[in-house]
């Protein structure tokens, strides 16, 4: 059975019962608490927390995944994989344990025909009735194992919902591993369906299974994962995931690669698998908006393709690999995921750079790691310091296998040991600094979840009004649930009604006032959401005492909304000019819209030129006088996305979606506040362009007021300058080039007449030199010289004497340091001499250290009243070295 008929027949399946098909969210999660989008349920989790009430109470879903926990095992097992589409269904306080187990088991032996006999199942160990529901279904009792927290009982990793869990595994015979069921060997009884059941909300905690269970949650729920690639593997008839016809494709390009055929074990089997595997996990994330970068799901993008390029190396791959395997990704699983082919030229871009900034870093660590290894022969130790691994490693990104190769090629070990230390404390010292920001997060979103469980959602007015009578249903102070608060505090407030709009979007929250009846008066500061659909805002009390039940006038400030909703526009606008200027792999990655400003953050892999900034601005500018309509309307995800509307990575969008439009250019989906009319956004002037990560650009920009303000701060600019210079503006760039011109040609007489009177005074230093056993000697104290002068002059000095055995140090005081300047003479320098070794001793003297190597150094350091001292003690090394 092909996987697109597996996909089909699942949603089919539930479909057919009564779940609503829903679209796979990206990779890049809306949840903050997670990096990347690690189950099907991710999305459904304020269902289960009850913060959210679901329109439907079954859904099913192909979600895409991605994880790095089992990375190791990629090509070491065969069913591992760091991305998976994880084919779910879901009962958010509609179905439990009964019908999720009947559902399940039907499906795979009615609908897939898997063998009966070959289905074993497992279940949390103290639960009696998921055992007793399989036997009652037709699985003999021998065939069912109870196992721990460890394997049967699930969470996302992070705090949230969790639950006890039931996994279906299938045996796939002796040649695959030993007797004994799935306790025994996961090869041989492969894992493909864990059936949750959700019922607890867990704490913080390290570990899976060493975590505190907070509570039960309101109601019962069902969330399951069919992996698809293990099914495909069983209904296919392979051995292991990558020879599905998920994966196959890559895989016969790696080996197209390499030169020859994918073998049957070995360490080159691993690595055959792990370019494949990781080509797919690598496609899917850029598609999705992830970019290579230092941290973050950044870096897990990164290191993932730079395991796939060491694998490739290790195969013999010298060429390019990251290009031609994602490629195949695209050409293979585009049909199902059309984002892999929307964004197929962006991939190309970020995986061929990305290859070969890393081959430059394997070259730059390559000599670093001989020159420690030297190192470490010379000082007769056989094992090479972790301090060396882990500095390669994590300041040059060497992998520490290529380390441990390299060393073991030299006859040395790497101390490992002391690597996984300094890397634990490196992870430890991470953890404990977002510990606290994590805990007090979590327990400021336990107010709001109680909130939230028992108050309406608020009615959001601001699109047509900017003022609204309203009611306080919550309020909140430190972090906690109150009543009152008296003047002076700073509160968050839930309202009935609101007319200000929370951030969103890269938009801003809506700041305000708010008048009560009884004459308290209050200053919004933000409205942002403190839970999906739960709005909140922030406030200070500036005269009297606000309680819930209060009533009053919330007025939002409309001169700032006017800016946001110029900017707001205006990044529309911007978005579709990009596009159509740079590509439309050039999609948005982020956004910020402030009153008369924004920043804009885009895919693409070089910087934008100044002309294809300025022909950008032109056609902003050009749009914006074209005065084109702005229109928001509603419809189905589906039918939006049919229509052209472009959805945003990152961004959460329900079933219903307001999609924007600005004339007949651009077509977003957006809950953001705008314009009417596209002259409206005024004057755009863009500020700068800048890269902020691999492949990844920025740009800033003014409208409206902002932009008038700016014009008038240049023009006063102008003005000042025309003013001093003695011209109009209109004769100011002419009058101030002539002026440049001069000042450039008296500059270099300038430097002529200053290098001219360092000949001079060199020629004088070379003919006092004194006279010393070996050579001759230079040793002056000098005025009014800086650093670059005197290193010229010492090297005129030692060029006067080169044809004798001499060396020269020079010294002077320059703001508030004491600096010398040593040179020897090429016979002195090819006798091993250095001039680095001349001032070590007069460098401490300063309180500093050397630069230079060679015939010139350096030294300065802060302690001026010993510069004759140091001089003193740099001429007697002087002498020990023309006297050796």
């Amino acid at each position: 059975m092909r996987s697109t008929q597996i996909r089909s027949t699942f949603l089919d399946y539930f479909t057919d019962r009564g779940h609503r098909q829903v679209p796979s969210s990206p990779l890049i999660p809306a949840d903050p608490t997670l990096l990347l989008t690690n189950a099907g349920m991710n999305q459904f989790k304020p269902y289960f927390l009850g913060e959210v009430t679901p329109e439907h109470s079954r859904a099913t879903s192909i979600q895409k995944c991605a994880r790095t926990s089992d990375i190791d095992n990629v090509g070491r097992t065969s069913r591992h994989a760091t991305f998976f589409e994880m084919l779910g269904n879901f009962s958010f306080g509609d179905y439990f344990k009964a019908d999720a187990i009947a559902y399940a088991w039907e499906l795979l032996t009615q609908v897939y025909n898997l063998e009966r006999g070959r289905l074993w199942v497992t279940v949390y160990q103290d639960d009696d009735e998921a055992e007793q529901l399989w036997r009652k279904i037709g699985v003999p009792a021998e065939r069912i194992q109870r196992l721990g927290m460890e394997d049967n009982f699930w969470s996302m990793g992070v705090p949230g919902p969790c639950g006890p869990s039931s996994e279906l595994h299938y045996d796939r015979g002796p040649a695959f591993g030993p007797e004994g069921g799935p306790a025994v060997d996961g090869e041989r009884f492969m894992e493909i369906w864990n059936l949750v059941f959700m019922q607890s909300q867990r704490g913080e905690g390290d570990k899976k299974g060493d975590f505190p269970i907070l509570g039960d949650l309101a109601q019962q729920s069902i969330d399951t994962g069919l992996g698809l690639d293990r099914l495909a593997a069983i209904l296919q008839g392979v051995e292991n995931v990558c020879s599905t016809d998920l994966l196959l494709p890559t895989l016969k390009t790696v080996q197209e690669l390499a030169g020859r055929d994918y073998p049957g074990s070995g360490e080159e089997k691993v690595s055959f698998q792990v370019v494949t595997e990781h080509a797919r996990t690598i496609a899917y994330l850029i598609a999705d908006g992830v970019l290579p970068a230092k941290d973050g799901r950044g870096y897990i993008l990164r290191r993932l393709m730079r395991r796939a390029i060491r694998h490739a190396r290790l195969l013999g791959i010298n060429q390019e690999v990251l290009a031609p395997t994602t490629s195949s990704v695209i050409a293979n699983l585009s049909d199902v995921w059309t984002e892999l082919a929307d964004q197929a030229a962006l991939i190309e871009q970020v995986v061929t750079a990305e290859e070969e900034s890393f081959t430059r870093t394997l070259a730059q660590g390559t000599r670093l790691l001989n020159a420690a290894i030297t190192r470490t022969r010379q000082s007769r130790s056989t094992a090479l310091p972790g301090e060396t691994a882990f500095e390669l490693a994590d300041t040059f990104g060497f992998p520490l296998e290529l380390t441990v190769e390299a060393a073991h090629d030299a006859g040395l070990t790497v101390d490992e040991g002391r690597f996984a230390t300094l890397l634990d404390e490196q992870k430890k010292r991470a953890k404990a600094g977002g510990k606290a920001k994590t805990t007090q997060a979590l327990r400021q979103q336990d107010t709001y979840r109680e909130l939230s469980a028992r108050l309406p959602r608020t009615d959001f007015l601001g699109y047509d009004h900017l003022h609204a009578e309203v009611v306080v249903l919550g309020l909140i102070s430190d972090g906690a649930v109150t009543t009152t608060a008296p003047e002076g505090a700073t509160v968050e407030l839930v309202l009935d009604r609101s007319p200000f709009y929370a951030e969103a979007g890269g938009q801003i929250g809506d700041t305000g006032t708010l008048r009560t009846t009884d004459g308290t008066q209050l200053r919004i500061t933000d409205t942002r959401y403190g839970l999906e659909g739960f709005r909140v805002h922030r406030a200070r009390v500036i005269e009297g005492e606000i309680r819930t039940g209060a009533s009053g006038e919330a007025t939002v400030d409309a001169d700032r909304r006017k800016g946001l909703m110029r900017s707001h526009s205006a990044t529309h606008i911007l978005h579709a000019v990009v596009r159509a200027t740079l590509g439309d792999h050039a999609r948005q990655q982020g956004s910020l819209v402030e009153p008369d400003r924004l920043r804009f953050d885009f895919a693409h892999f070089s910087a934008v030129t100044p002309e294809q900034l300025a022909e950008i601005e032109a056609a902003v500018n050009g749009h914006v006088l074209d005065d084109p309509a702005v229109r928001a309307w509603h419809a189905d995800r589906v039918e939006a996305e049919a229509a052209g509307a472009i959805a945003l990575f990152g961004e959460k969008y329900g079933d219903t979606v307001r999609i924007v439009d600005i004339g007949d250019f651009s077509r977003e989906l957006c809950g953001g506040t705008h314009v009417d009319h596209g002259s409206q956004v005024g004057a755009f002037r863009l500020l700068s362009e800048s890269s902020v990560g691999s492949n990844l650009r920025r740009v800033e920009a003014l409208t409206g007021h902002g932009t008038l303000r700016h014009h008038d701060t240049e023009r006063r600019l102008l003005e000042e300058v025309s003013t001093l210079l003695g011209t109009s503006p209109k004769h100011a760039p002419e009058v101030l080039h002539k002026r440049l011109d001069a000042l450039a040609t008296m500059q270099r007489e300038l430097v002529r007449l200053r290098e001219a009177e360092l000949r001079s005074q060199a020629g004088q230093f070379a003919s006092g030199a004194r006279q010393v056993p070996g050579g001759r000697i230079v040793s002056q104290r000098v005025t009014g010289l800086g650093a670059d002068d005197l290193r010229v002059l010492a090297a005129g000095t030692a060029d006067r004497l080169r044809n004798e055995r001499a060396v020269v140090v020079l010294g002077t005081e320059h703001d508030g340091k004491a600096l010398l300047v040593a040179a020897i003479t090429p016979s002195l320098l090819n006798g091993g001499a250095e001039a680095s070794q001349i001032l070590a001793g007069a460098a401490r003297a300063v309180g500093g250290g050397t630069g230079g190597k060679g015939p010139v150094a350096n030294a300065g350091g802060r302690r001026v009243e010993a510069l004759d001292e140091a001089l003193n003690i740099a001429a007697q090394e002087a002498i020990r070295a023309l006297d050796q």
